[in-house]
């Protein structure tokens, strides 16, 4: 989704807040974990969970600049969040895509490395793209579990661009989120 000068955003957070996971996970018949008897009161598990194992490049290996570990899915993961991109299609509030979507995380992104004469990274037209030979590196992890059966337990709008944080760390900026249990 893309809003400029924030156009729509503000629908596009009512829309989320509307959004009702587990019904989403019922209707593609994903099993939701159920409260064990005698067990206190309080929120279930999220009953989606990701795991991260091994490097692909967005480009050609011998000239990357994005590097991303994809999940290992069954076919519930990429289902719901399939569901999920619909709402928003049907809403108006992103564009129709073709392409099939794809699940990962980014691991590296050379746009943002500061190239010689520029004073920021991935600004200005004249500084050239950073590329790496990622051959080797995407051998050595081919195998590599970031994370294992990790709990997916929020489904949030970020803006785009990581922000700097205090502890010197960068992250999306969250506008809304949900819980997914």
């Amino acid at each position: 989704m893309s809003f400029p000068r924030d156009e729509g955003l503000e629908k596009a957070v009512a829309l989320l807040k509307g959004i009702i996971p587990r019904q989403i996970l019922a209707d593609i018949d994903v099993p939701t974990p159920a409260a064990e008897e005698g067990s206190p009161i309080g929120p279930l598990p999220s009953p989606l969970s990701v795991t991260l194992k091994g490097l692909q490049s967005m480009q050609s290996p011998a000239k990357s600049s994005v590097l991303y570990t994809p999940p290992v899915d069954s076919g519930s993961l990429t289902k719901f969040c399939e569901k999920l991109r619909s709402v928003f299609q049907d809403a108006g509030l992103m564009m129709e895509d073709n392409r099939p979507l794809l699940l990962h995380a980014t691991i590296l992104n050379t746009i943002y490395v500061k190239g010689k004469g520029t004073s920021r990274g991935g600004k200005g037209k004249s500084r050239e793209r950073l590329t790496i030979d990622a051959r080797q590196i995407l051998d050595r992890y081919d195998d590599y579990v970031w994370i294992e059966n990790g709990p997916i337990e929020k489904i949030a709008i970020c803006r785009m661009g990581a922000k700097k944080q205090e502890n010197g760390d960068e992250a999306y900026e969250v506008e809304a989120e949900i819980d997914v249990a």
